[in-house]
């Protein structure tokens, strides 16, 4: 199925009409936008699963300069529309590129082309979904109605992970489903995070994290089980880092840890933030790591000294549920559950950073791999869409057009 796209805002009607980015038609509305924003702010709830004093993080946090603008927005458009099925998880919308976003709605993996401006159906999840590996090294079995619950796009492989415990892996090059199945039997199965990297050997490994308090590693070859690794409690997250050498290990503790990603073994333990992380990423640099907590910080770590943070990050309003490095290291993005989206310069030491401000529900963020293109999936059942802003770029003679 493919759809054309009718129903969008672009950079240039948002610029000369001063339309809302979103297309929310605030003329018609008994609120002004500012109005609605000053009553979101005072009157959202974070969840948290500790009651948290602020003026302790207060203190820690860098005041960041806020106005600035690294990414300006470029589209919108409501032909694609994220969904989320569990209200912590946020990892729901991948770039491949500048023109290729992969996204789920409802049932449905969806590819959105921003040069063609075109949707496509990549995967129905809905449907009985039947492996294609003939002899796949872990019990594979049919799955249907899959909530995906999370999800990850590398290397040309989609793999999702479900609220049953599901597993499926697809080439995006090739028909069918490589790989599906349910990894894990126990009654807390909800697959939390996935993630594809190579080892530093170079094969090509899958990584799930599941309620069930185990981290699980297969081959993305033949799906042969290569470690299973536990953990005394609920694992939300997990990134390894680009040498493919260190895990973080993120859950339901205030601790983060970091451990072997051969043997799962604990390596190091990270202590600051004050309720349970669900979100990591790694500088390029493979030194920095970030994490984001519901305490409704990001803490960076260098790995060289896992003492204390490095800096502290904070929200406006809620947990930190996704975070993403340019591939270059220059920025960083940071989600909140809803509302807003920021972006912080390393070159200015984290201390310089942009507040996108939107309304709805944040299903994921990405970079495209060349950081020319920043995406947010917006989860909302009037407003929802995918947003695209372009990095900006400082040359004066494209300045006129």
């Amino acid at each position: 199925m493919t759809i054309s796209n009718t129903s969008s805002t672009s950079k240039t009607i948002f610029r000369r009409n001063g339309k809302d980015i979103q297309g929310i038609p605030w003329e018609r509305l008994n609120y002004s936008r500012d109005k609605y924003r000053e009553t979101r702010l005072k009157q959202y709830k974070n969840y948290q699963n500790f009651s948290l004093s602020p003026h302790h993080l207060h203190k820690e946090c860098f005041q960041v300069q806020k106005g600035q603008t690294f990414y300006d927005f470029f589209f919108n458009t409501r032909l694609v529309k994220s969904t989320i099925v569990h209200f912590q998880l946020r990892n729901l919308l991948w770039a491949t590129s500048k023109h290729d976003v992969y996204l789920m709605q409802n049932y449905s993996v969806m590819h959105w082309s921003a040069l063609l401006q075109r949707s496509k159906e990549v995967l129905n999840v809905a449907k009985p979904i039947i492996p294609t590996l003939t002899h796949p090294g872990f019990l594979a079995q049919p799955v249907s109605r899959v909530q995906i619950s999370t999800m990850t796009v590398k290397e040309n492989l989609m793999v999702a992970g479900g609220f049953q415990g599901e597993l499926i892996c697809k080439n995006l090059k090739q028909p069918g489903v490589l790989f599906c199945g349910k990894i894990t039997t126990d009654g807390n199965a909800i697959t939390n995070a996935v993630d594809v990297y190579r080892n530093p050997a170079g094969s090509l490994r899958v990584i799930t994290a599941n309620n069930d308090s185990q981290l699980r590693v297969f081959d993305a070859e033949n799906f042969a089980s290569l470690g299973c690794f536990k953990y005394d409690w609920s694992v939300n997250n997990t990134s390894i880092s680009p040498d493919g050498r260190l895990l973080a290990v993120l859950g339901d503790s205030t601790e983060c840890l970091m451990a072997d990603a051969n043997s799962g073994k604990i390596t190091g333990s990270l202590k600051g933030h004050l309720d349970y992380s669900f979100s990591s990423a790694w500088h390029p640099n493979g030194q920095i790591l970030a994490t984001g907590n519901q305490d409704k910080t990001c803490r960076l770590w260098d790995i060289r000294n896992l003492s204390q943070s490095m800096a502290v990050l904070k929200g406006r309003m809620g947990a930190i549920r996704a975070l993403r490095f340019t591939s270059d290291g220059r920025f960083l993005a940071m989600a909140e559950p809803a509302d807003f989206v920021h972006i912080f310069d390393s070159h200015s030491g984290y201390e310089q950073g942009q507040e996108i401000d939107l309304f709805g529900e944040i299903a994921g963020i990405s970079f495209s791999p060349d950081t020319e293109a920043l995406f947010v999936g917006i989860a909302d059942r009037t407003y929802g869409s995918l947003l695209e802003f372009n990095r900006k770029r400082h040359y004066n003679y494209l300045d006129s057009f």
